[in-house]
């Protein structure tokens, strides 16, 4: 029986670059991720352009009203009945409850009033209108 020497056996080593590499995946996959998540359920209306407009969190509550007149609610289309009933059960289960409305920009201005005009008689106080942000064309 022949024993080795201690000496001739090499070293583990560890492979550096593909953990590199998958930890770039990663990054890339949660960075692709989050930026998904920041959408605030418009159903791709053009939204109107202003300069003072700034970024806030996401909104749990999201009403948006398309070019056709039609009303949604987080993505999922609603009536206004519905709506106002809802909106009313929200409010007076969270007092910091507040509603964004995403209106189309070539809406008739008689639309959105009347949407916030029944939001406002159904006791919702913190109503936010949304816009991009830019110079008006």
């Amino acid at each position: 029986m022949q024993l080795r020497n201690r000496r001739q056996f090499e070293r583990p080593s560890i492979m550096i670059i593909p953990m590199i590499d998958i930890m770039f995946f990663l990054l890339v996959f949660f960075m692709m991720t989050s930026l998904s998540m920041v959408d605030l359920h418009s159903l791709g209306v053009q939204l109107p352009r202003a300069s003072a407009a700034q970024a806030q969190p996401s909104a749990p509550y999201v009403v948006t009203l398309k070019i056709d007149g039609s009303l949604w609610l987080n993505g999922q289309p609603v009536q206004e009945k519905e709506l106002i009933a809802s909106a009313r059960d929200q409010q007076a289960q969270d007092s910091a409850f507040y509603v964004v409305l995403c209106a189309d920009r070539g809406l008739d201005y008689g639309q959105v009033a009347d949407v916030l005009d029944d939001l406002k008689r159904a006791g919702i106080t913190r109503i936010g209108l949304a816009a991009e942000k830019g110079d008006q064309p």
